[in-house]
């Protein structure tokens, strides 16, 4: 069909022929809020970084999950900032570990808010890697041990889903093994699938404090340049048990998501981190963009490349404006 017997512009020229035609639609549904869970009371401290995210004491933890699921949020994520570190990262598997506690405190308050716990352990081993060190090396295998130990954990706790992020190979079949020998066969994975090693994750270092004291992670986390790895690593995560898979960062991976979409018939989840807020924050506080549009825009973008669910800081406020 060629101009002028068509005219695309017919169905534009008015909002209800644009919302009736609408190809892409996201809903408050599709949206998971990322929370830092800190020891202490009466704890609320900024994250630079991040305007508006803040190291959150249990009490403070809990009312901005009420915030948001009286906005209709159906999940929460938690990441844990503890009071010690050490090279086992024993306080990301330990029964009154921060997470743990964290868990416990929003189910006993809402209980039907979906309670999402990230497995990882570089928020606890003072050398700030995601897995135990030998010298300069990370060992793989010698982490997986621990990375079940700390799903089961979460699990005891009461969380809803486990979601390992450290990268390791395997983990997901160690982490599926342990819940299952263990009395939750119920509970799902939610697989960091294809996480790269990516330069977007700055300001989430600061608000969790899990930069790593040497070196990087390119050893275990993916190299930007790569896209049908991820379908590797996505595929092997799914055999391995998976039941969510996800891809992280979420936009300037757009191409992955919608590759791993075209890949599985499993839920694809993308985490919209932390520094594509800081961006978007940063540009609209200098009065360079329209911060609202250009985040209802670049969820979209994730959600029309394939995502089922996003992990994004923008959840409150993205809730706010669908609600009108």
């Amino acid at each position: 069909m060629l101009f002028p017997d068509y005219r695309p512009r017919r169905l534009r020229q008015n909002e209800a022929f644009r919302r009736m035609i609408r190809e892409t639609r996201l809903t408050v549904d599709d949206l998971m809020l990322p929370l830092f869970a800190i020891n202490g009371e009466g704890i609320q401290n900024p994250i630079p970084s991040m305007p508006g995210h803040f190291q959150l004491s249990l009490e403070n933890l809990v009312k901005t999950a009420n915030q948001a699921h009286d906005l209709g949020i159906p999940a929460v994520i938690l990441f844990g900032i503890p009071e010690k570190k050490d090279p086992l990262a024993t306080s990301a598997y330990a029964s009154d570990g921060i997470v743990q506690k964290a868990t416990q405190a929003l189910k006993a308050a809402l209980p039907d808010l979906a309670v999402i716990t990230d497995v990882c352990l570089c928020q606890y081993t003072d050398h700030g890697h995601c897995g135990i060190v030998e010298g300069q090396i990370i060992d793989n295998d010698a982490t997986l041990e621990l990375l079940a130990k700390t799903a089961l954990s979460h699990a005891e706790a009461g969380a809803d889903m486990v979601a390992p992020s450290d990268m390791m190979d395997g983990r997901v079949a160690e982490i599926r093994d342990a819940l299952d020998e263990n009395g939750f066969q119920q509970i799902p994975i939610m697989s960091y699938a294809a996480k790269y090693c990516s330069a977007y994750y700055g300001p989430f270092r600061e608000a969790a404090d899990s930069a790593p004291k040497f070196g990087d992670r390119r050893t275990y986390q993916m190299d930007p340049a790569n896209a049908v790895e991820a379908i590797r690593e996505v595929t092997m995560d799914i055999e391995e048990g998976a039941d969510i898979i996800m891809v992280k960062p979420a936009l300037p991976y757009l191409d992955v998501i919608y590759r791993v979409r075209q890949e599985t018939d499993l839920p694809v989840a993308a985490y919209n981190v932390s520094g594509e807020y800081a961006m978007i924050k940063a540009a609209e506080k200098m009065g360079w963009v329209d911060g609202p549009k250009v985040m209802m825009e670049t969820l979209t973008a994730i959600k029309r490349a394939g995502a089922d669910m996003i992990l994004t800081y923008f959840a409150m406020e993205a809730a706010e404006m669908m609600m009108g």
